[in-house]
């Protein structure tokens, strides 16, 4: 089979050479994409590991978590990567306490905690879920800004949460 413009040697050489220029036009946007995002998150605390900064603004708070009112388990060493990266919000220990750390005084909000953790949010209901903040619910959820000694108890409910075996009569399935 012969494709498009490959037929004509004098066809075929201009359509190769238009490829070519897209490829290279092509490759050339996205290493300068590539290099300018990283030229602008090289102080983004959310991104950037802090092994080697002097990191004086630390936090320290708490995180309860219930899904599907079950109470879940926040594992230790969140925000630490295998390579030996130290992220701004991390975990030490699985008691669900969670520490913050930056060069200067950064608005960190629980639901950042999440995203460093690769919390499944988009799995849960959001309009059943709520946030309580020294036990009073939060009208800002997720986005309720981290303060040091605060106690947060985040209550989600998953999409695929059944909620008629809460209230019916028969005997839990095992």
């Amino acid at each position: 089979m012969i494709w498009p413009g490959m037929g004509d040697p004098y066809k075929r050489k201009k359509t190769l050479r238009f490829l070519l220029i897209t490829a290279i036009i092509g490759i050339s946007v996205a290493a300068a994409s590539t290099f300018a995002q990283q030229a602008l998150n090289m102080d983004n605390p959310l991104k950037v590991c802090i092994n080697d900064r002097d990191t004086p603004y630390k936090i320290k708070a708490t995180l309860e978590l219930i899904v599907d009112n079950q109470k879940a388990d926040i594992p230790a060493n969140i925000g630490i990567g295998d390579g030996g990266c130290h992220r701004s919000l991390y975990t030490l220990t699985d008691d669900g306490t969670i520490y913050a750390e930056w060069e200067e005084e950064y608005p960190f909000e629980i639901g950042h905690f999440l995203w460093v953790w690769d919390f499944p949010l988009r799995d849960m209901d959001q309009s059943k879920s709520t946030m309580y903040v020294n036990g009073k619910e939060s009208e800002h959820f997720i986005n309720h800004p981290l303060q040091d000694g605060y106690h947060y108890k985040a209550v989600f409910i998953s999409k695929a949460y059944d909620e008629s075996k809460d209230t019916d009569f028969l005997p839990p399935g095992n």
